[in-house]
């Protein structure tokens, strides 16, 4: 039954991180301008957030999630708000000579701005709260670990498909001269920024 739970997991969060939208668009950046590296500490950023919001729909905490859910609007105004600045930052961005190497504090920045961004979609609760009733996944009574196992599933899908991703974008990496990264910066930028935009147009302001 454990390792049931670890595969439905697996799927689950595999299946939920492949939608390529601005986290996927920020992993490729990043990969192809400062490394594999970076972009696989931008995917944990991801899966970290994932695993959360599996773990507050797995177990059931009615409460942090009514409360998330409430305040969704605030939160996707802030994810659009930095999606916004992010994007105008890459976009005006120019590439240096000599990329700098990353510092712990620069990976600690790439994990914390994907962690952030995914968190700012409380919405994500419900998804995972469809699709664990749909697969039957319940907190087993007195046998919580099983929730607990298929949180770790969860977080492990995810880490495969950013891994997968960083892995093939990677191997273009140190292919793209100047003004190859000038046009990247451009591109990502652009749609990471539309990204942002999108979700003020989506969101409604003023009552009906």
């Amino acid at each position: 039954m454990t390792i049931d739970y670890f595969i439905k997991g697996l799927v689950i969060g595999f299946s939920l991180a492949i939608p390529v939208g601005p986290i996927g668009l920020l992993l490729i950046r990043r990969t192809l301008t400062r490394g594999r590296i970076s972009g696989l500490v931008s995917g944990l950023g991801a899966a970290t957030a994932d695993a959360i919001y599996g773990a507050i729909a797995g177990f059931g905490l009615t409460l942090l999630s009514n409360f998330l859910v409430s305040h969704s609007l605030v939160l996707r105004l802030l994810g659009g708000a930095f999606l916004c600045y992010l994007g105008g930052k890459i976009f005006f961005s120019k590439p240096r000579e000599k990329a700098a190497r990353r510092t712990e504090d620069g990976l600690l920045g790439d994990y914390v701005s994907t962690l952030f961004l995914t968190l700012t979609n409380p919405l994500t609760i419900l998804s995972f709260a469809a699709i664990f009733a749909a697969a039957g996944v319940v907190v087993v009574q007195g046998e919580p670990y099983l929730t607990a196992v298929l949180i770790l599933g969860v977080f492990s899908g995810s880490c495969l498909w950013w891994v997968i991703l960083g892995g093939i974008v990677s191997f273009f990496h140190g292919k793209l001269d100047t003004e190859g990264i000038l046009i990247l910066n451009k591109i990502s930028g652009a749609l990471i920024a539309v990204f942002g935009v999108m979700i003020f147009v989506s969101v409604q302001l003023w009552p009906q």
